[in-house]
């Protein structure tokens, strides 16, 4: 039962304030791992592993020994785990940046909605027409739901404050030392790793939330015919189910560092437009009420009957 509560708490408290402005303890976290960056970076397997086990294991053991000192106080223990949830979901963030652009577009601005959507992925924007920046956006609303939200949800359900803290920091260390670049190659491959571990079961129960909650016939077939074909084991379920179940065409060429790079197709139906950029945003948060609805069930009888 708590930890039901503690999820409706959690959400109701990022729908009502969104990210701290000041002080968020992400963006502390994010100046440590650069400092662990600097100064254990070798451009090795190893060095990576034990960076992000430095980066990651003392703050997950310190969430841990909180909790289970508050543990004898219910109350106490809910209040730490609802705001521990709520520190790890971006769900109103994820919402605000993806309707900056849907904004634009609608005003037909389309250098305010390049410069929107450049604060959301990190391809180059410049370059984007119109579909293309609202298909940036879209896919950037269907993945982040499931690394931005439900991941959290899932890992919070399963292990509580720290499972939460576990996924969000893990899911942050990828997004800074995940990419193939010469430097990060090896040292950020444990990084990347760990995060497609995590990822393995709630990147795809996001994908059958989005099937479930859209054009489920279309979902399903893009998600079995097209992932396979995406570099990401997780998003590839995640963005192929999403773009089905809203019926809209994704994918495709897209430019990073000035070179286009030819990416597989998504979804099927229209090209994408703001009024697909909305449709994402009520998929999320449709899927949101349901894993809600879920926990409640699933969590609250045994509760009532204990």
């Amino acid at each position: 039962m708590n930890v039901a509560l503690a999820m409706l708490a959690a959400v109701a408290l990022d729908a009502m304030l969104g990210e701290p402005r000041r002080a968020h303890p992400l963006v502390a976290f994010g100046r440590y791992a650069a400092w662990i960056e600097r100064r254990w970076h070798r451009d090795r397997r190893a060095a990576g592993v034990f960076a992000w086990m430095l980066a990651v294991a003392p703050l997950v053991l310190a969430v841990a020994g909180v909790s289970h000192l508050v543990g004898r106080w219910p109350w106490a223990s809910s209040i730490l785990a609802a705001l521990v949830l709520y520190l790890a979901i971006g769900h109103r963030s994820l919402a605000e940046h993806a309707r900056a652009v849907e904004i634009a577009l609608r005003a037909d601005d389309l250098d305010a909605a390049r410069a929107a959507v450049g604060r959301m992925v990190s391809r180059d924007t410049g370059a984007l027409d119109t579909s293309q920046v609202a298909a940036a956006a879209t896919e950037s609303v269907l993945e982040n739901g499931s690394d931005a939200v439900f991941g959290a949800l899932f890992w919070f359900a399963l292990l509580g404050a720290p499972g939460a803290v576990l996924y969000r920091l893990a899911n942050t260390l990828d997004a800074m030392w995940g990419y193939r670049t010469p430097r990060l190659l090896r040292f950020g491959w444990a990084a990347a790793r760990i995060d497609d571990v995590l990822n393995i079961v709630p990147a795809r129960l996001t994908a059958l939330t989005y099937a479930l909650l859209g054009h489920a016939r279309t979902a399903l077939h893009c998600w079995r015919t097209q992932a396979p074909q995406w570099d990401s084991p997780n998003a590839g379920p995640v963005m192929a189910a999403g773009a089905g179940a809203l019926r809209v065409r994704l994918g495709g060429a897209a430019p990073y560092h000035g070179v286009w790079e030819a990416r597989p197709l998504l979804g099927e139906g229209e090209a994408p437009d703001a009024d697909s950029i909305s449709a994402a945003l009520r998929l999320v948060r449709r899927g949101v009420w349901l894993w809600l609805a879920v926990a409640f069930i699933a969590i609250v009888p045994g509760g009532l009957h204990a």
